[in-house]
């Protein structure tokens, strides 16, 4: 099983490891990983190895078997030697993107309590998908309410529950279609605001920015039909 650095320091930018296995594909397994794996709609971190004798371009990262992080390399890449001590580097820039984006999904979730059918997250435009027969009256005025909560700067911290814990308290899952990963008798719960200033709960494995003005002003999009009960809200970071 692959250490997960990011789940630590989301902040994290270099590292070293040990080459554990290279997959029959070619993907790299570290011991221990700063990439993010795609997973619950947040695209997997890409980045560069280096190692004494060579480097290799990571153009994504993807889960493997038994709790491994799989680093694919780009075309024409070479991977490392299994064995080989090695150096991550990831591309920040695409991550810190995907953490104010991921940070600010969960507070549209906050401005539209509605349950949740889907999602992505990209570095320029995301989406989610709710339960909604009708399109908001007044999309303007979600938008403005939803960047009043990412100036207030609150705190986003990580927790972690049991899963029976979570069995009690089932209104903690806004998202219908992808359930908390289980079998590790654990759940991480991020939290944005704290004591009376809290304003969401929900469980996630997913890379977030340590406070919420970090996200920087947002814009409301297109909001699309995806059905008879269904609305895609999209949104862009302007700042």
């Amino acid at each position: 099983m692959t250490t997960q650095l990011f789940m630590d320091d989301t902040y994290l930018t270099t590292a070293p490891a040990r080459v554990t296995r290279i997959t029959e594909q070619g993907g790299v397994v570290l011991d221990q990983s700063l990439f993010y794996a795609t997973s619950g709609g947040q695209p997997g971190d890409r980045g560069r190895l280096s190692w004494a004798g060579g480097t290799m371009v990571v153009a994504t990262t993807v889960k493997g078997q038994g709790g491994e992080i799989v680093l694919i390399p780009a075309a024409d890449e070479t991977p490392p030697p299994e064995g080989a001590e090695v150096e991550q580097d990831l591309d920040w820039g695409v991550r810190l993107r995907h953490m104010r984006m991921h940070t600010a999904l969960h507070l549209l979730t906050v401005v539209i309590p509605l349950p949740v059918t889907g999602g992505q997250i990209g570095a320029d435009k995301s989406r989610l998908d709710f339960v909604m027969p009708t399109a908001p009256e007044d999309k303007g005025a979600l938008e403005v309410v939803l960047n009043d909560l990412i100036a207030q700067d609150l705190p986003v911290s990580a927790e972690w529950i049991t899963e029976d814990e979570l069995d009690a308290n089932p209104g903690l899952v806004k998202t219908m279609s992808v359930q908390p990963p289980r079998g590790a008798g654990r759940i991480r719960l991020v939290r944005i605001g704290d004591g009376p200033a809290q304003v969401d709960l929900q469980p996630c494995g997913g890379t977030h920015v340590a406070r919420t003005a970090e996200i920087g002003r947002v814009a409301i999009g297109k909001v699309e039909n995806k059905g008879k009960q269904n609305r895609r809200v999209n949104i862009s970071l302007v700042d």
